[in-house]
């Protein structure tokens, strides 16, 4: 990974961090999810319109349809993320949806893309899985009275495998198709909006007193989320996915970090501990 790539996806990270922080507070679901898409479509109209009349590209239909597919993914992630931090602590569902994806992505390089990775790599797969069986909380996870936190384990590693799958999609947008990494964001932030409208509009009021309530982290999501994801996608133009989609997971420290300093949560240092293990894991797989 090249010195450029590599403060790219730091920069990313602390970003991402932050914005899904700002998810977690605001607690909200659809229409907080519909409120974010309404606010960074308007802010990428602008931002479009300089970028086409600068640059004049030609999109294919091609890409318009990896364009739409990444939409379909990453709408499912948002819900499901957003389901998550209503149900479960920051301090689990960050690291554990960060941590799942880059493994999965990785699994998947091996048997798309036909990278082989080393036994450090290898290794640090390992490290991963162990952590997160800690992180859940280990064979207690099975126990009757535990069912909440199962549901939200389930809930973090399904966001975790949208993670792993509009990372491998993506790198084919901006790489094999050679989309422009900002063209391609927001071409799939309009498909986010248009998919979510009809469910939008009839929980109108939802969505108002989300911008009433929680326009703040609303906002917070819809300048960070974008600037982190445009970043990675820079990155991902031009280096292999086994090595992105790893490397920027050292944000789960960091989510584990707010999670159990800055908002207190139970069992926030032992997750704690159980990220920085996953970082190693995530860092070997970078390194393999």
């Amino acid at each position: 990974m090249t010195p450029l790539a590599l403060l790219l996806v730091l920069a990313a990270a602390v970003l991402h961090a932050t914005w899904n922080l700002c998810a977690k507070r605001a607690g909200g679901g659809l229409p907080f999810v519909y409120l974010v898409g309404l606010i960074i479509c308007s802010l990428y109209v602008p931002v479009i319109a300089v970028y086409w009349w600068w640059r004049e590209p030609v999109i294919e239909w091609t890409a318009m349809v990896w364009i739409l597919g990444s939409g379909v993914l990453k709408t499912s992630y948002s819900l499901f993320l957003q389901r998550s931090y209503r149900v479960g602590d920051f301090s689990l569902i960050y690291p554990l949806a960060r941590g799942t994806g880059p493994f999965l992505s990785t699994a998947a390089a091996i048997v798309i893309f036909g990278e082989r990775p080393t036994l450090l790599a290898i290794a640090g797969g390992a490290i991963i899985v162990g952590s997160i069986f800690v992180m859940t909380g280990g064979v207690k996870l099975f126990h009757q009275d535990l069912a909440h936190l199962r549901r939200a384990v389930g809930y973090g590693m399904m966001s975790g495998v949208f993670i792993a799958a509009y990372t491998l999609w993506d790198r084919h947008g901006v790489a094999g198709l050679a989309l422009a990494p900002l063209l391609y964001d927001a071409g799939t932030a309009f498909t986010q909006l248009i998919l979510l409208t009809p469910f939008g509009l009839k929980r109108w009021p939802e969505v108002v007193a989300c911008w009433k309530d929680q326009r703040r982290y609303a906002f917070g999501v819809a300048l960070l989320s974008p600037l982190a994801y445009v970043l990675v996608l820079t990155a991902l133009s031009f280096t292999p996915v086994s090595y992105i989609a790893p490397a920027r997971e050292v944000s789960i420290v960091i989510g584990a970090f707010i999670g159990a300093k800055v908002l207190k949560e139970t069992d926030g240092r032992k997750r704690l501990w159980a990220a920085a293990a996953m970082a190693l894991g995530i860092i070997a797989l970078a390194l393999g």
